[in-house]
């Protein structure tokens, strides 16, 4: 019974720490796009930049997937438990955020 009552209270705080970081997300681009007008900017030159997030996102994900696959095979060879699984998912997720800089460095290099 305690184990439903533990999933319960972790569901409630993890919804309601979501819809607050929800709140401050949306508070803030207001007060962004406020400033700019202030200033004199457009907020729409936000909305001109090149949307990276997709790129870093599916990098991470395909370093972490290769991780997972060369974790279990160090786990198999080596019996190495879960340290493999670790050491790899963090390597190559690492390695896949550094990659989706330097193509993001490239294209800004090229002008696109």
């Amino acid at each position: 019974m305690a184990h439903g009552i533990l999933g319960i209270v972790w569901l409630i705080i993890f919804s309601v720490s979501g819809i607050i970081a929800l709140i401050y997300l949306r508070r803030y681009s207001n007060q962004e796009r406020m400033a700019m007008i202030d200033k004199g900017m457009s907020p729409s030159e936000l909305k001109n930049r090149s949307n990276s997030g997709t790129l870093k996102f599916a990098l991470l994900l395909i370093g972490g997937g290769l991780g997972l696959f060369l974790g279990y095979f160090l786990d198999e060879m080596f019996y190495m438990g879960e340290v493999g699984y670790f050491a790899m998912l963090f390597i190559l997720g690492g390695v896949g955020l550094v990659l989706a800089y330097v193509i993001e460095e490239r294209k800004a290099a090229k002008g696109e």
